[in-house]
């Protein structure tokens, strides 16, 4: 949860206080129910990405959480994450 933004940590509170209920977040967010399970869906992913490369570092985990959400295209993410890489093998 460290690793979550302002943004999506209102969206998990406005989850919660909305008792789950997807209805009354398009409600709250003025939005299509499928644009609020899009977003949840992402969050899902995001948290998940988080929790799978928890031993990864900072920048690559946020990378990969930005590429869950749809932020980053799949080239520039491609391209930073092999910079992440050879940046651990510079270290090494």
């Amino acid at each position: 949860m460290d690793l979550l933004d302002p943004e999506d940590l209102a969206f998990v509170r406005r989850f919660i206080v909305a008792s789950g209920s997807l209805k009354e977040l398009a409600r709250v967010y003025g939005v299509s129910y499928p644009t609020v399970r899009l977003r949840l869906d992402r969050l899902i992913q995001k948290i998940e990405v988080f929790e799978q490369f928890n031993t990864a570092g900072e920048v690559e985990r946020r990378l990969r959480g930005y590429y869950a959400e749809g932020r980053v295209p799949e080239d520039v993410f491609r391209s930073l994450l092999d910079a992440c890489d050879k940046e651990k093998e510079v270290d090494k």
